[in-house]
């Protein structure tokens, strides 16, 4: 790929050059939809629709499958579904005027069954101008892999249609058909494409915003034609949308950017290719002469720094789940270590410290410092927190237990019996007063599977079960410096992690310390090596390694039983790693 500058806005306020044939104005229609819920959707894509018609917009583009939601899995099994997506698809077009809208949705067909059994459907784009639905384009290239099962649902595409929008032929893609090396883009920019559309749901996780960007510049490269690239925004179950929707010229620059985990219509004015040969069929939308002069001023938001990305990830993925599942306050248990404190600082930016409640139940193990930290960090925050003391009902249980536990000594038995406690506390809470609640654990201890299930495993949503605990650290501490002061007490920064279930008890009694810890489970987790290849790689003690890789099995059973939680890592547990829990292969060493 040639030399390119590195996402610098074009100067669209100078005049357009000799050799440009069209000028167009589009709006990037971000919008944050709901799975299924498709009034809601459609009164959101008409309000951006509007947005775009005033501002005399020649195109607004929506990003993939906008009016089933992304992604609908087994609703688009319901043929009563995909008709109703298509009732208000029409409701839409009718809408339309000179503005064209291309539009995410489920489209069907008459002819026949999938080999599944069930009706042939496709993940389609829909092009929409002057009260018509005019034409539609179907997905050709369907991903099957990370948190992607489309083949599971919808046929490919075969045809590769242009469609004339103020007189510039566009060529209309969708998500995966960007990623193909002489894929769908290419074929219409080869047919006579003088810009592509891609439409996308694209789910964020850490650095995907450089692997997209160098994607969009490679297929620029290859096609010469402008490309514009528009994404979901938003949270549906475990993957969160980030937005970030570009438009790139042909000389690669950076003509618009919209913002990162925000909502929001971003209306560009940008060069288009020169025409071009045109060898594939062209369907005309609209014929209205862009107004478009090139006059409106770049529009570049700014990116986030990568620890800011991943607090606004983990923002919005919360917000979302709970919102969109029809609550509107959770609690959560609080005390005083770094996780619960990171899950409290989320929640009151997700949903407004009001909506808050935290929960401190100490028990004869628990130390001054962490119920005082506690108060603290609630105080800082202005959430609501409460005290109830787990002891009557843990001696409780010991009473109860005491003639079937007679003759054995106390031990992990009497710990778990804590945290379940813990947890029925928190559930009885929640079910008098409306609640959802928020487990705390990160994605370290899932790894191993230090946690108590129906206990600290408790809950409907697990808001940072995706994040190692080192990072955990360095979110909070940057939290600190966001906030410009000292929210997070410097006591939970800076004391030992521990559970508390017996007296002087630290994480790092029975795991190894967080920095030798994590990098190893990050190798068996998110790049799929085993035992055998770290212990070859020299990663560090064999059997420190052995050990680990042997809890990260043996706790699959765990984490089949624990709540999802929003994806910010290139594996998550959940729709990304599908391990057996019957699992006896232990990666034996070669030679």
């Amino acid at each position: 790929m040639p030399d390119r500058p590195a996402d610098q806005p074009v100067d669209s306020s100078a005049e357009p050059s000799d050799h440009v044939a069209h000028s167009m104005r589009i709006a990037l229609c971000q919008v944050d939809i709901l799975v299924g819920a498709l009034d809601h959707n459609v009164d959101l894509i008409l309000a951006a629709l509007a947005e775009a018609e005033a501002a005399d917009c020649d195109l607004a583009v929506f990003p993939e499958l906008t009016i089933p939601g992304y992604p609908p899995e087994d609703l688009v099994h319901k043929p009563r579904f995909v008709a109703e997506n298509k009732e208000a698809l029409a409701r839409i077009a009718i809408a339309t005027g000179n503005c064209a809208a291309i539009i995410g949705f489920v489209d069907d067909s008459p002819a026949g069954t999938q080999d599944s059994g069930y009706p042939i459907i496709y993940n389609a784009a829909a092009i929409c101008a002057n009260g018509e639905h005019i034409g539609t384009y179907h997905k050709h290239e369907l991903p099957n892999y990370a948190v992607f099962d489309e083949k599971r649902y919808f046929a490919p595409g075969s045809e590769f249609p242009l469609w004339s929008i103020a007189g510039v032929n566009v060529g209309v893609s969708i998500c995966e058909d960007l990623w193909i090396d002489g894929g769908p883009c290419n074929v219409m920019a080869d047919g006579g494409a003088q810009m592509i559309v891609n439409i996308n749901a694209s789910p964020y996780h850490q650095h995907k915003l450089d692997i997209r960007n160098e994607l969009i510049h490679k297929r620029v490269d290859e096609t010469g034609v402008p490309l514009v690239y528009v994404n979901l925004i938003g949270a549906q179950d475990e993957l969160v949308f980030d937005g970030a929707s570009v438009v790139v010229s042909a000389d690669h620059e950076l003509v618009a950017r919209a913002s990162q985990f925000v909502e929001q219509t971003q209306i560009a004015d940008f060069a288009v290719a020169e025409p071009r040969p045109v060898t594939l069929a062209v369907t005309t939308v609209t014929e209205r002469p862009s107004a478009s002069q090139l006059n409106l001023p770049p529009k570049v938001e700014e990116r986030l720094e990568p620890l800011e990305e991943i607090w606004q990830a983990l923002v919005l993925g919360t917000r979302d789940y709970v919102h969109n599942n029809g609550f509107t306050d959770i609690c959560f248990g609080l005390s005083g270590g770094i996780d619960s404190t990171l899950v409290a600082a989320i929640a009151a930016e997700a949903l407004g410290p009001e909506h808050v409640h935290a929960v401190l139940m100490p028990s004869r193990f628990s130390s001054d410092h962490s119920v005082s930290d506690s108060e603290q960090l609630s105080i800082n925050l202005g959430i609501d927190y409460r005290t109830i003391a787990i002891e009557p009902g843990y001696q409780a249980f010991l009473d109860m237990l005491a003639p079937s536990f007679e003759g054995e000594n106390p031990g992990l038995t009497e710990e778990n019996l804590q945290s379940r406690i813990r947890g029925v506390t928190l559930m009885a809470l929640a079910n008098k007063f409306g609640w959802l609640v928020l487990t705390t654990g990160n994605k370290s201890e899932m790894a191993v599977g230090y946690s108590t299930l129906y206990g600290d495993t408790a809950g409907a949503f697990a808001c940072i079960k995706d994040v190692w605990k080192l990072k955990v650290y360095e979110l909070a501490r940057n939290f600190n410096t966001r906030e410009g002061r000292q929210v997070i007490p410097e006591n939970i920064l800076v004391k030992p992690p521990s559970a508390e279930l017996r007296p002087d008890q630290r994480d790092d009694q029975s795991l190894p310390p967080y920095e030798i810890l994590d990098p190893i489970l990050i190798e068996i987790v998110e790049n799929n090596r085993t035992a055998s290849d770290l212990i070859e790689a020299g990663f560090g003690d064999p059997d420190v390694i052995r050990r680990l890789a042997r809890l990260v099995d043996i706790a699959e059973f765990k984490r089949r039983q624990t709540p999802l939680g929003t994806r910010v890592s290139t594996k998550s547990f959940g729709r990304d790693r599908r391990m057996p829990i019957t699992n006896l292969y232990r990666g034996n060493p070669r030679g």
